[in-house]
Order: C-alpha cells, then sequence, then structure tokens
C-alpha cells in the first residue's frame, strides 16, 4: 500500500468516526427535546341548514325482515335540489346511526353531494367511511342502496336513477356485493317496503 493511500484510507477512516459522532450527539439533543403535542382539530360542523322544516319519507332499512319501513320525519330542507338531497340523505344517515338501529352504518359514514348528471338522474358521492365501514353481505349491501335510492325518489319527483359514487370515484361495490358501476333505476328496481 503506498503512502498516499495510506493517507486517503486514514482521513477516510476519521470522517465515518467523526460522522458517527455526530450522529449520535444529534439523536441524544432530540430525545431532550419536549415532545410536542399535535393538535388535530376536528372538521368544522357543517352550517345549519336553512329553510322550512318539511315533513319528509325516508325509506329505512331493516335487517331482520329485509324490508325497507317509511319512516316520517321532519327535516329543514333549502330550496336548490342538490341541497335537499344532501339533507334528506344525511336525516337518513342519522336514522342508521342512532343506538340500537337495525341496519347499522359506521359512525362517521356520510354523504359529502348530491348533484344532477341529468334531470332524472341523481348522483350520491359518500365519503369513504361510508363504503369502507360498511358491513359485507348481498342483503345489507343492498338494503342501503335501495333505502338510498327509494328516499330521494319519494322526496324528490324528478328522480329515476341513482349512481353512488365513492369519494367522487366509482367504486365496484360498496362492501364485496351491491354493485356501484351501474345506476339503480328507481322504477324498475324498487324494494319491497313493509306495510
Amino acid at each position: 500500500m503506498t503512502r498516499r493511500s495510506k493517507i486517503a484510507l486514514l482521513i477516510l477512516v476519521a470522517t465515518v468516526a467523526l460522522m458517527g459522532y455526530y450522529a449520535v450527539r444529534l439523536k441524544r439533543r432530540a430525545e431532550r427535546l419536549p415532545a410536542r403535542a399535535v393538535e388535530v382539530k376536528p372538521a368544522p360542523p357543517p352550517p345549519p341548514v336553512t329553510g322550512k322544516p318539511n315533513s319528509v319519507t325516508l325509506y329505512v332499512a331493516d335487517d331482520r325482515d329485509g324490508l325497507l319501513h317509511k319512516r316520517t320525519v321532519d327535516v329543514a330542507l333549502p330550496a336548490e335540489a342538490s341541497e335537499r338531497g344532501l339533507q334528506l340523505l344525511r336525516a337518513l344517515i342519522a336514522a342508521y346511526q342512532e343506538t340500537n338501529s337495525a341496519h347499522p352504518l359506521a359512525p362517521d359514514a356520510d354523504v359529502e353531494a348530491v348533484f344532477w348528471a341529468k334531470p332524472n338522474i341523481a348522483v350520491v358521492d359518500t365519503n369513504a367511511a361510508f363504503a369502507d365501514g360498511h358491513r359485507s353481505g348481498i342483503l345489507v349491501e343492498q338494503l342501503t342502496v335501495a333505502s338510498v335510492a327509494q328516499t330521494l325518489a319519494a322526496n324528490l319527483p324528478n328522480v329515476g336513477r341513482v349512481r353512488i359514487l365513492v369519494q367522487g370515484k366509482e367504486r365496484q361495490t360498496l362492501a364485496g356485493h351491491a354493485d356501484l358501476t351501474s345506476f339503480y333505476d328507481v322504477s324498475a328496481e324498487s324494494w319491497p317496503v313493509a306495510p
């Protein structure tokens, strides 16, 4: 080994040793710093809905008998159709999130928006928790889709077909069974309703 090689090797070893010493000091200094609590702020509550309370019909699913049950509730509905649809479905989801619900949904399930693709097609955009937290099974998934579609059709006269998205995107199924890739035709696919 030449003298230059020995000097280069010595400098390299010294540099590695100094970097190791520096890394250990930085680690110890970081450990001594007080842990900062990260403040997570909850999402602000939605603005209060302005509008006259209206008596509306919700089609609430019941897993025990596999039927939709009509339930009349008072909901403040705005004049604009998309906002009316949103408030209707939020009232429906609130019914599912009640204690001892016969068709429970995830506690943070929500509808983000309802908009119109054509005059008679309602598109419902749900949050991820609506689908990710949904129980898997053919009946429970179909009941949810039918409940959403029938509630909109019963209260918004122009609804003929309904499409459900998850976070603005098409999803194959709700939780593995109910097809979300196609439209739900309200008149052709009406679900049995309890007498």
